[in-house]
Formats: C-alpha cells, sequence, structure tokens
C-alpha cells in the first residue's frame, strides 16, 4: 500500500474529509517533493476521490519537473480565493465537516481554507499523516543506516585529525568536508571543548582545543533526504577529573532507557529511566533536557521522549536517547544513539561505540 492509499485509509477511519499540506515535511513524506515555500499561498489537499495542489504561477513550472500531480494555479495579480474554491471543488470538499491542517502551515493559508469551509471541524495532522509518518517503513529503515553509517564514519575522521590548537571550527569543517564527499548535506556539528561542552547547544566557535579537553561532538547530515544524529565525547591528553565517573553514568543512562524502551511503553518511563540513574548518581541538577526525539525526514519530529509524554511506543518508531551531563566551567558529556524499535527492543543505527575516545 502506497502513502497516499494509507492516508486515505487513515482518513476514512477518522472521519476525516479532507487534508491540507503546506510545503513541509508532511507534505515531502506524501509525495516526494519539497517545493519552494514563501508567503504565496501553496497546498496540497487530499481528499477520497482527488489530490491537487494550490499553486502559485511563479513557482508552477519548475515545480511540474517533480511531480504530475493536477495543478490549480493562481498568479499575482488575481489571488488565491478562485483557484482554491476550483481545487476545493474538484476535492468534493465544499461541504467537508472534518478538516485537517498541517500544523507547520501559514497561519493565513489555513485561515483561506477555513474561510471556505465553515461549518468543518478543525484538528491538526497528529493522528493522520503525522501518526502514519511515526512508523518507519523497512525502505526508511534502510535509509535512516546508511545515513547513520555516514555520521560514523564522519565522526572517526575528526578524530583522526584532531590535535592541540585546532579550533571548534576547524574540527566541524573537517566532518562537513567528509559528509560533503559521502553526498551527504551537513545539518549540524556542535563541537564544544572543554568549558564549552557544557552547553548542551554550544554555538561552535573559535575556541581552540586543548590538552586535557573533554570535546563533546553532535553532528548529523541528510543523505537522500535522511538524516543523521549522533553525539559522541573525546578527550584530548589525559582525562579532566571525574571524567570516567560521569562517562560511566551517562553510559548506564543510556543502557537503562535502551532497556526500558519496549512497545506498548509510554515515552515517559523511557525518560524517567534513564533520569534515574543521572539523580541516584547525585547529577540531576545538571541533566537539564528530554532523553530523546524521533528522527525520521526532520531531525526533530515525534515521538519525544520527555518526562511528561504520554506517547505510547510502538513497533517501527524511531527515536534518540541522549542523556547528559553538563559540568558549568568544566566540561559535558553527552551520549546519543538513534534507535528503531523493534518487537523485543531497540535497534540501534550506530555502529560506533560509545567508549570515549582519547586523543594522544
Amino acid at each position: 500500500m502506497d502513502r497516499l492509499q494509507q492516508l486515505r485509509l487513515n482518513m476514512k477511519q477518522q472521519g476525516v474529509d479532507l487534508v491540507a499540506l503546506g510545503a513541509g515535511a508532511h507534505l515531502a513524506w506524501l509525495v516526494g517533493i519539497r517545493p519552494h515555500a514563501d508567503e504565496r499561498p501553496m497546498l496540497l489537499l487530499v481528499s477520497q476521490s482527488y489530490i491537487g495542489f494550490l499553486m502559485p504561477s511563479l513557482e508552477a513550472d519548475s515545480v511540474r519537473q517533480h511531480t504530475q500531480l493536477p495543478f490549480h494555479t493562481w498568479s499575482d495579480d488575481e489571488g488565491p480565493q478562485r483557484a482554491l474554491q476550483e481545487l476545493l471543488h474538484e476535492a468534493n470538499a465544499l461541504e467537508a465537516t472534518s478538516l485537517v491542517l498541517d500544523e507547520t502551515m501559514r497561519a493565513d493559508f489555513a485561515a483561506l481554507i477555513q474561510d471556505l469551509l465553515p461549518n468543518a471541524s478543525r484538528q491538526f495532522c497528529e493522528s493522520t499523516v503525522g501518526a502514519l509518518r511515526l512508523i518507519k517503513s523497512n525502505e526508511e529503515f534502510s535509509l535512516l543506516k546508511k545515513s547513520a553509517l555516514v555520521a560514523d564514519a564522519a565522526m572517526q575522521k575528526a578524530w583522526s585529525l584532531m590535535q592541540p590548537g585546532m579550533t571548534e571550527i576547524d574540527v566541524a569543517d573537517a566532518i562537513r568536508t567528509h559528509f560533503t564527499s559521502c553526498s551527504a548535506k551537513p545539518l549540524f556539528t556542535i563541537v564544544g571543548t572543554g568549558a564549552n561542552g557544557a552547553f548542551p547547544h554550544h554555538t561552535t566557535g573559535s575556541s581552540a582545543v586543548a590538552e586535557g579537553d573533554a570535546i563533546v561532538m553532535d553532528i548529523g547530515a541528510a543523505l537522500n533526504g535522511y538524516p543523521s544524529d549522533i553525539t559522541r565525547s573525546a578527550v584530548i591528553g589525559n582525562k579532566p577529573k571525574n571524567y570516567d565517573e560521569i562517562h560511566a553514568i551517562v553510559n548506564a543512562a543510556v543502557e537503562a532507557a535502551l532497556e526500558a524502551a519496549k512497545p506498548g511503553v509510554k515515552a515517559c518511563d523511557v525518560d524517567l529511566a534513564a533520569r534515574a540513574v543521572i539523580d541516584q548518581a547525585g547529577y540531576g541538577e545538571f541533566f537539564m533536557h528530554r532523553t530523546g526525539h524521533g528522527l525520521g525526514i526532520e531531525i526533530h519530529e515525534p515521538p519525544y521522549i520527555t518526562a511528561t509524554s504520554q506517547t505510547m511506543l510502538e513497533e517501527g518508531m524511531v527515536f534518540s536517547i541522549e542523556p547528559g551531563i553538563y559540568l558549568p566551567g568544566r566540561f559535558g558529556l553527552r551520549l546519543e544513539d538513534i534507535v528503531i524499535l523493534r518487537a523485543d527492543g531497540p535497534e540501534i543505527f550506530s555502529e560506533l561505540s560509545r567508549d570515549p575516545c582519547v586523543i594522544t
């Protein structure tokens, strides 16, 4: 069953008449393209009988190279209302009573549809496209696995080049160069040396790597449209005081979360499993973020592994496990793996050890 068929079956089960998607990740997942998005309304509407675009004339020829779906075009001098009414008519949706709106689309785009469907109840994509995106196919697993292995190699390349005196930016450049050489598009390269590692989302800068520094490295790139995301720790020369202790605690938190993650378990219970290890070791105040996030065609997407999430984990979900401890003025340490949930527990995409890399 293709994705459009899956969506229509889901819509029927949910009693949804119409799904309206903006030019974002939901649309990309459904039809495999990412049209240019700006202030001109561009929407994809899906009903049981029709699928078609509200398309600015300015973009039509370019987008036509990537899809054969019907276009209902409009120009700057006439506005989108007529074309949208025609599209709704073709979709047999002018009397729709249940509408799903892409929660990431612009508010003024959503208002255009709601103005024309005043009797339609509104919900967002969580129970339709979002629910379908949560469960990864075998093809998506394969693409995510390939992307993860490229990130493993990029991390190892950086380790092989790293030496005292290099800046965080130098290290990040080496990572990005490796990604590019593998036809992967770099997405982020967090390199935090020494005290900078205590900032979970440190902005990689001109700080130089020095002897005795612990270095947090959180990197990712998109390969064939699917991202990687991995965090590891490296040390230059002698490890800082308490480093082995902190590393062991964080790794134990990862293992506890992996053990807790099973189909039918709530996401909050996985977060609790990781957090309990760090709390019991006396470092709870230094673990200040969630344990994980989902990953698919976006770096951050549901499910979110947080202390409050009631999401019930299901086989086929993909998410990160990434506890950390951040000691202000000293160093930080985060270990992150992306997993896919199987019937018997999580399978890790990366093949890179979580052991600390000591560079001498």
